[in-house]
């Protein structure tokens, strides 16, 4: 077991246990009541969601009760018995085996992947676009991460002045779906070690680098979208003419789980009286300007990058807590509340999220597992300790096409999200650095 694992047991506390009981949390009450009436909407339709999805949860509604399983335990000293029910273990949105999750993932890196060297976060968004074909294409997600990691490797060893046969360096990535709304928001949390190994010696040097400077970011979040829309254009997803950008996809077979994506990707209701609306949002806490260190922080084309986060060599703890965050699970129960109106209230920093009575906003909960993969997949790559010890790659895997992106129709902009697939991404909207850019990271062209 990972020492950081024990660093956080306290023997003091297990006479007092208590058995968890998920039944008594809003969660649980929510989606026990409104998912059976969501299915039988969804059959009334013709249409149903994924097998995987299902099992999700259904299994969700058996965790932590006892009439589904359980095991007698007995102290062999004073012979007191507890019961413990079974768990899910399900990768999803369940809030108990996320957090049991969250907390062995970051024992598991601090303890035995991560070295004892200064390590950085980077943070990449995407634009709205991208969220959602990601999420329907996430072997595309798969090559656009190492199209990302090249770029912010190379910009290391430019800035440390060495070339890729003089100096490597390495990360763990952990791609999260969510946004802190309960919106689908794929984004990639990269430990990024804060330096470089210089190989063109007996014995490999690790040499620390600075933080990068705005200058910097700037340039390297126009060189990732450039290479990000290049790519998607040579698959044959995005199509450019002289002053927009699309992305054109095959019309598949109508699907409920991408028609979810499509809303949630949007911040949109997806079903009930009041589908196609948008969930209010009722900002509580006035952001201060002053407060904010946007020093460390690149935007373009509805592309982010920021990279102010990092902790040094001595500082595990710092790098535990910022582990536990990147694979936090999606759903935090104690800010799930119902409004005396009956609506559901998730609150947020400085925001609260309020969605209409009609679908209680369960369908956000279903973009944690609309697909087959870990929410918080890990991706390693580059060298993590001294050479000899590359990190391994994930397998890939396809699904198939999306619904909510029909063939020649343009996508909703960062700026103007719209309802899926009617709004234009026109050039030069976002007022950043890169005007003559487009929305998915494509340099528009001139002429024939």
């Amino acid at each position: 077991m990972p020492s950081a694992m024990a660093r956080n047991a306290d023997v003091r506390k297990v006479k007092d246990y208590e058995r968890r009981r998920p039944e008594r949390t809003l969660l649980y009450q929510l989606i026990e009541e409104h998912y059976p009436r969501f299915l039988e909407l969804l059959a009334t339709q013709g249409r149903s969601l994924p097998a995987h999805v299902q099992r999700e949860f259904d299994d969700f509604l058996k965790c932590g009760i006892l009439e589904h399983g359980f095991l007698r335990v007995r102290c062999q000293d004073c012979r007191t018995e507890r019961l413990v029910a079974f768990s899910c273990k399900r990768r999803g949105f369940c809030p108990s085996c996320g957090a049991r999750r969250m907390v062995e993932s970051a024992a598991l890196l601090v303890d035995e992947v991560l070295p004892h060297l200064p390590m950085r976060q980077w943070v990449l968004s995407f634009p709205f676009q991208l969220r959602f074909l990601f999420a329907s294409r996430p072997e595309i997600m798969s090559r656009v991460l190492g199209l990302v990691y090249r770029a912010i490797e190379t910009h290391l060893i430019q800035q440390a002045g060495c070339t890729r046969a003089t100096a490597k360096t390495g990360s763990v990535t952990l791609i999260q779906r969510f946004g802190s709304a309960l919106n689908l928001n794929i984004h990639f949390h990269m430990l990024f070690l804060d330096g470089e190994y210089l190989i063109d010696r007996e014995t490999p040097v690790f040499r620390h680098l600075p933080a990068p400077r705005p200058q910097a970011l700037e340039q390297l979040i126009h060189t990732i979208s450039q290479r990000v829309g290049a790519y998607l254009e040579r698959e044959g997803l995005l199509v450019r003419d002289i002053e927009n950008s699309y992305l054109q996809l095959e019309a598949p077979e109508e699907s409920a789980i991408d028609d979810l994506l499509g809303h949630s990707v949007t911040y949109r209701i997806a079903v009930g009286p009041q589908a196609g609306r948008k969930a209010f949002t009722l900002q509580t806490i006035p952001a201060r300007e002053e407060d904010r260190d946007n020093s460390q922080l690149a935007k373009t084309a509805g592309f982010s990058l920021h990279a102010g986060v990092a902790a040094r060599a001595h500082q595990r703890r710092k790098l535990e807590r910022l582990c536990r965050y990147v694979a936090r699970p999606a759903v935090a129960t104690d800010r799930l509340a119902l409004t005396p109106q009956g609506n559901v209230r998730y609150d947020v920093k400085g925001f609260t999220n309020v969605a209409g009575a009609g679908m209680r906003r369960s369908d956000h909960a279903e973009n944690a597992v609309s697909r087959r993969h870990h929410p918080h997949h890990p991706r390693a790559a580059g060298l993590h300790r001294p050479p000899g010890r590359p990190g391994a790659e994930t397998a890939r895997e396809s699904h198939p096409l999306p619904r909510g992106l029909r063939p020649q129709q343009h996508t909703a902009t960062p700026r103007d999200p719209g309802r899926p697939g009617q709004a234009k991404a026109h050039r030069g909207q976002d007022p950043g650095p890169a005007p003559h850019r487009d929305d998915l990271g494509a340099a528009p062209q001139t002429g024939v």
